[in-house]
């Protein structure tokens, strides 16, 4: 590392330690040829996500557009800010990890439905009518009865069909 106050390049690290976020690491360090102490931090190179829309549209990946979404399935509901920030968290590290540069919506979408499943069931399916853009009732019903895990009829079944009164 280059001293910043006479140019020399070497110098060796006195205390290392991570930052309180724990997202960098603070360096102390000592210049070998004038002595003079100076701090560096060191941080993860991240690259950019895009993700790319049904449309064929990129765009950069947006944290806030997740919470924004959770937090309105998670309207009046029992889940703390902390569990919706934790939520929009692990999806946002499971991309990174992927290491893959674009990442289609549709695979967010699906990463968020299943951890808000885990989390609340109700704002999973809010989510979830709005995301898979239910057209009708039934469709609705029959995402409820996969959550209940109910294919047999039993359960929440669709309401009967309304009968045709022609006289």
């Amino acid at each position: 590392m280059k001293c910043p106050f006479c140019g020399y390049i070497d110098s060796k690290v006195i205390d290392s330690r991570p930052t309180e976020d724990n997202v960098s690491i603070r360096r102390r360090r000592e210049c070998i040829s004038c002595g003079k102490r100076f701090t560096t931090y060191e941080q993860l190179e991240s690259f950019p996500l895009l993700v790319v829309k049904k449309d064929g549209r990129r765009e950069s990946f947006d944290r806030a557009k997740i919470l924004d979404g959770v937090a309105k399935a998670c309207q009046k509901r029992p889940v703390s800010a902390g569990d919706m920030e934790r939520l929009a968290d692990d999806v946002e590290l499971s991309l990174r990890n992927g290491m893959e540069r674009e990442v289609r919506a549709d695979q967010i979408g699906e990463m968020v439905m299943e951890r808000l499943r885990a989390l609340d069931e109700v704002a999973y399916v809010r989510f979830a009518s709005v995301y898979r853009q239910f057209k009708d009732l039934n469709t609705f019903y029959e995402e409820l009865n996969k959550l209940t895990g109910k294919t047999d009829g039993a359960g929440p079944a669709a309401p009967p069909a309304p009968e045709d009164k022609t006289d």
